[in-house]
């Protein structure tokens, strides 16, 4: 009987399971769960698995009643006791949104890593090999334990409240910018880096996928904003100039949307720095605040959705909401 850890390895499909397809000439979702765990030479000898094919779509494919089902799949194996730890398999392209949908919605001590791959296994240098390898060592690190839900690609490990896909092609295009890596894999071994300062918990198996999600630019007026309340959206993210600010037009949509009870969610634009209230002009961040928007800190657009859409799952409370945004950052 074997005394190693078992990790239950769940592919969801994206570049990972990916080949090129001779008849279009580009990389179509092929591989099998089993198929790729062939292809990562000597990965058996760090673990037992068990491989669960949930699905075989690329990353814009994934949606979040999928994502939702997803969560119920990883419980049901993290409470296994035969089983220490969950990779999950996932395209790059939604990945961080994906696993940050699962660190707000899964409290659990043992590890979870969303894991995929860059190149597919058509191309030189195909990188979906190691990077499975690099999870299963996170998956069954005492290290790992009660860090929430962990990206891990080349041999960089992150937490997921914080990774982000910055480049198009790099293999190192998971970062976390002005944060650093939670640590690293070497030698088969997590190297923490640094703690784990909090996390959200937003205990919901509801989702509410009417959140809409508007970048602010010169210029940019209500249009979009007055439509998205009318067609019933509950929440609207605005990725906003700077501190938190938008253009005077734009500000009129927001209100309108306030005066609704939509809820809005203000981030920035910027790739660093949180948002505040320190400019007081028209469209300013302490227009927003006054009209009872909710600041995201240092959270991106898209991140910022994806807790909204969980928070209203929750609640349609004002202030429950916001606690979930800003509680520990601005009170």
């Amino acid at each position: 009987m074997s005394t190693r850890k078992k990790v239950a390895i769940v592919f969801t499909g994206g570049t990972i399971s990916m080949t090129i397809d001779d008849e279009i000439g580009a990389n179509v979702p092929s591989l099998s769960g089993q198929q790729i765990m062939s292809m990562a030479a000597g990965i058996s000898t760090v673990a037992d698995f068990e491989v669960i094919d949930f699905d075989e779509i690329p990353g814009p494919h994934m949606t979040p009643e999928k994502l939702m089902q997803l969560k119920n799949c990883v419980l049901e194996l993290l409470d296994r006791e035969d089983i220490s730890g969950v990779v999950i398999t996932h395209g790059t392209d939604s990945l961080e949104e994906s696993a940050f949908f699962l660190d707000l919605v899964i409290n659990h001590e043992k590890p979870v890593i969303v894991t995929g791959a860059m190149r597919s296994s058509s191309e030189l240098g195909y990188d979906g090999s190691n990077n499975l390898a690099s999870s299963v060592c996170v998956a069954i690190s005492e290290n790992a334990k009660n860090k929430g839900v962990l990206v891990v690609l080349n041999n960089e490990v992150l937490l997921a409240s914080e990774a982000t896909k910055t480049d198009t092609m790099s293999l190192n295009t998971f970062q976390s910018p002005g944060k650093g890596s939670l640590g690293i894999v070497d030698s088969n071994q997590l190297l923490l880096f640094k703690n784990v300062a909090r996390r959200t918990f937003i205990d919901t198996d509801r989702v509410m996928s009417k959140v809409a999600l508007f970048k602010s630019g010169l210029g940019m007026d209500y249009t979009f904003i007055n439509h998205a309340v009318d067609m019933g959206y509950k929440g609207i993210v605005i990725e906003a100039m700077g501190r938190g600010n938008i253009p005077p037009q734009m500000y009129e949509g927001v209100k309108y949307a306030r005066e609704k009870g939509v809820i809005v969610v203000i981030t920035s634009r910027c790739l660093l720095g949180r948002v505040y209230d320190s400019y007081g002009y028209l469209g300013s961040g302490r227009d927003l605040k006054n009209l009872g928007c909710i600041f995201a800190g240092d959270l991106n657009g898209h991140k910022s959705r994806i807790k909204l859409m969980l928070a209203l799952g929750k609640s349609n409370n004002l202030d429950e909401i916001r606690d979930y945004f800003e509680k520990g950052i601005y009170y």
